[in-house]
C-alpha cells in the first residue's frame, strides 16, 4: 500500500513539474532549431529538446541523425552472418549464439504484441525475446545484426559515436525480425460470415529499445572485442565480389521459419 501512495504522489509531482512553464531552458538545443524546448513548455521536463527531435531521438537514438537504411546494413549482416557460419566452432562465436539462447530461456512465457500495454520496457524487451524464441529465429541472426551496426559506424563518414545511438539501431533490426502478432478469425452473421483480422506490430521506440540494445551487447561484445577487425577484413574481401545489399540473409536464409 506504501509503494502504490508513493507512486501515485511521484505521479501528481512528475505531472505538476511538466505543465509549469520553465523558461530558464527555453529553446531546444539542436542548432538551428529554434523551437522551445519541452521544459519551457506544458509539455513535458526535458530541458534539451523540442517535442519532434525528442521524438526522433525515441526512435532514432540521436535526435537529428536518422536510423540506417536496410539497403546500408544488408552487406554488414550478410558478411557478419557469414563469417560465423565459417567460424561456428570459434569460441567466441559459441559464446555470444549461446548468450542469446540464454536471453530466450529466460524471456519467459511468450506475450502477444497486442497484450503489451503495461509492461515496463525490461518487460517489453523480454516478451520481444520470447517471440523470437517462438518464431524459432535463428541465436546467430541477433549476433550478426550486432556486429554489423559495430561495423557500420566504424564506416560511417559522419557517425554517432554514442553507445546509445548504437544499442538503438541494433535493437531496431532485432525489433523487426519477429515483432508482430496476427490474428484471423471468422464471425457469423445472419447474412453469412466474414472474416476478421488483427495485426498488430509493436513501435519500435523509447526505452524498450534500449533494453534490447543493452541485452543483445552483453551477449554479443566479447565477440566484437576479439573478431571485429578480422570480420570487418571478412566484409572488405567479400565487396569485391559484387554488391549484396537486396537481403540481409545469404540466399535460404530468413529471420522466421515459414510454416506450411
Amino acid at each position: 500500500m506504501m509503494q502504490r501512495e508513493q507512486r501515485e504522489l511521484r505521479r501528481r509531482d512528475v505531472k505538476a513539474r511538466a505543465a509549469t512553464l520553465n523558461e530558464k531552458f527555453s529553446f531546444c538545443r539542436v542548432l538551428g532549431c529554434g523551437k522551445p524546448s519541452r521544459a519551457a513548455t506544458s509539455d513535458g521536463l526535458d530541458m534539451r529538446y523540442c517535442r519532434s527531435h525528442y521524438e526522433h531521438s525515441q526512435s532514432h537514438g540521436n535526435p537529428f541523425k536518422g536510423s540506417y537504411r536496410a539497403k546500408e546494413l544488408n552487406p554488414y549482416r550478410q558478411a557478419a552472418l557469414q563469417w560465423m557460419i565459417e567460424h561456428e566452432d570459434e569460441h567466441w562465436v559459441r559464446n555470444a549464439t549461446s548468450n542469446v539462447n540464454g536471453l530466450y530461456r529466460r524471456a519467459g512465457e511468450h506475450v502477444e504484441a497486442f497484450r503489451l500495454t503495461g509492461l515496463t520496457p525490461p518487460d517489453r524487451a523480454k516478451a520481444h525475446w520470447a517471440r523470437l524464441r517462438v518464431h524459432e529465429v535463428d541465436t546467430r541472426l541477433p549476433v550478426a545484426a550486432w556486429i554489423a551496426v559495430e561495423m557500420l559506424i566504424k564506416d560511417d563518414p559522419q557517425p554517432d559515436g554514442r553507445r546509445e545511438y548504437k544499442l538503438v539501431q541494433a535493437a531496431k533490426v532485432i525489433h523487426r525480425m519477429a515483432s508482430g502478432s496476427h490474428r484471423k478469425w471468422i464471425r457469423e452473421y445472419s447474412y453469412g460470415t466474414r472474416t476478421k483480422e488483427l495485426h498488430v506490430y509493436p513501435r519500435p521506440r523509447g526505452r524498450v529499445l534500449r533494453s534490447l540494445g543493452e541485452d543483445l551487447e552483453s551477449a554479443a561484445e566479447l565477440l566484437a572485442d576479439h573478431h571485429l577487425a578480422d570480420i570487418h577484413a571478412f566484409k572488405m574481401e567479400r565487396d569485391k565480389l559484387g554488391r549484396f545489399t537486396s537481403s540481409p540473409y545469404p540466399r535460404g536464409w530468413s529471420a522466421k521459419r515459414r510454416r506450411a
